[in-house]
């Protein structure tokens, strides 16, 4: 995903590009393609890069392990400055470019949004309740027939608060 920045005139520009991700370096979970559309505002001194990702992942949920696809999106903004990098500069989205640069490569950047994208917690879907403790069945199927063991009375004072706010 490079972008000729060369002889591109002042203004905004508008560019889409379509990767498989094991061309910019990803794998499992994602698969398919990377569409990625950017908004390119170049000025004298400087480029504002607006990209949008758009991906297709197949996670495992984390309460019922059952595999589920999933879209992933995720958008970044990235500041080129045309000039030489000032001593101690550590700015984060803030890139230095020599002033004869002619391309850009997005392909790091779109590859480490795109893992940042991947959720903390997968769940197949928001009221997922996840397996049995005891017999493992998928909860999401029914109900299973394990008896329910006296609760542990260190325990009441939490079920007492869960209890009041759930009604």
């Amino acid at each position: 995903m490079i972008i000729k920045i060369a002889n591109l005139s002042e203004g905004v520009h508008n560019l889409s590009f379509d990767e498989d991700v094991s061309e910019i370096g990803l794998s499992e979970p994602f698969h398919g393609t990377c569409k990625v559309d950017v908004k390119l505002s170049k000025s004298h001194s400087q480029i504002v890069l607006d990209a949008e990702l758009n991906l297709d992942a197949n996670y495992q949920c984390d309460r019922c392990g059952s595999i589920y696809k999933a879209k992933v999106k995720n958008s970044y903004q990235m500041v080129y400055l045309f000039g030489k990098e000032p001593e101690g500069d550590d700015e984060f989205n803030l890139t230095y470019l020599p002033v004869d640069a002619d391309k850009i490569n997005i392909v790091n950047d779109v590859r480490d949004y795109a893992l940042l994208a991947i959720p903390m917690k997968k769940l197949c879907k928001d009221d997922c309740r996840g397996l049995c403790p005891k017999c493992g069945k998928d909860l999401n199927e029914g109900d299973c027939h394990c008896t329910k063991d006296e609760l542990d009375p260190r325990w009441a004072p939490l079920e007492k608060l869960k209890n009041k706010l759930n009604n």
